[in-house]
């Protein structure tokens, strides 16, 4: 059985940072594509990053800069470092190994 959990989210002011961590399990992670979306408020699903196998990333354009995923495949987690995060970025943030999906993790940003 697939499986996927985020965890790292939680309220931050603007211009903080968070780390997301997305352990999987039930498939070979080393060889899988992995992905985080997000969703805020009231908003359609919203593709951030990906990062296939091979160590290939991409970024959605409004996320570059600050965003950072990366991968340890020895512990089957994927991460998304988040910095410089606006009130915009309010969203649950989920980590996806199509077409499997996490619970998500909730990324308030406010003061």
């Amino acid at each position: 059985e697939v499986q996927l959990v985020e965890s790292g989210g939680g309220l931050v002011q603007p211009g903080g940072s968070l780390r997301l961590s997305c352990a999987a399990s039930g498939f070979t992670f080393s060889s899988s594509a992995m992905s985080w979306v997000r969703q805020a408020p009231g908003e359609w699903l919203e593709w951030v990053s990906g990062m296939y196998s091979d160590g290939t990333i991409y970024y959605d354009d409004s996320m570059k800069g600050r965003f950072t995923i990366s991968r340890d495949n020895a512990k089957n987690t994927v991460y998304l470092q988040m910095n410089s995060l606006k009130p915009d970025d309010t969203a649950i943030s989920y980590c996806s190994n199509n077409p499997y999906w996490g619970q998500g993790t909730p990324v308030p940003v406010s003061s």
